[in-house]
């Protein structure tokens, strides 16, 4: 018996060995599987009173019907910008905003409230499980969303 628990526990050893040599890892917890983007539409910038799939500006758009704000970002307002580089950004970002959702499927993620007080839909908007919104953010097109504007045109 004392044998075969030795040659038991030296296979288990060598199995050990062998992963290690060849690079995987049969210890480690198992990963998450993301799940895939599955929300896709062609978007063009909102004309007129009928919206069901269009980009407002660079942190709204309408998607099958329902407003949805980005809930991790602040974007330059496009409609009464209170400066000539607001509106200049606003232009920007919401061209970008644009790109970002026709460049292929996403998936839209509620992260705390539901709704805005202006009854639009709050949503990260996630691309293999990443926030559209961190790109606009990156580029300079929008900030962190922090609970209220941003003043775009402060010195």
């Amino acid at each position: 018996m004392k044998n075969a628990a030795v040659i038991r526990q030296s296979a288990g050893l060598t199995v050990l060995l062998a992963a290690a040599l060849s690079g995987r890892a049969i210890l480690a917890e198992p990963r998450p599987i993301a799940a895939a983007d599955t929300e896709t539409a062609r978007f063009a910038p909102c004309e007129g009173p009928v919206r069901v799939t269009c980009v407002v500006d660079g942190d709204t758009f309408w998607y099958r019907g329902l407003k949805i704000r980005i809930a991790d970002v602040n974007a330059p307002e496009l409609d009464h910008p209170s400066c000539a580089y607001e509106a200049r950004l606003a232009q920007a970002a919401t061209l970008r905003l644009t790109d970002l959702l026709n460049a292929g499927s996403f998936t839209l993620v509620v992260e705390g409230r539901e709704t805005d007080r202006y009854g639009r839909a709050l949503r990260v908007v996630l691309r293999g499980g990443r926030s559209l919104g961190a790109v606009l953010e990156r580029e300079g097109l929008a900030e962190h969303w922090q609970g209220r504007r941003g003043d775009w045109c402060a010195a």
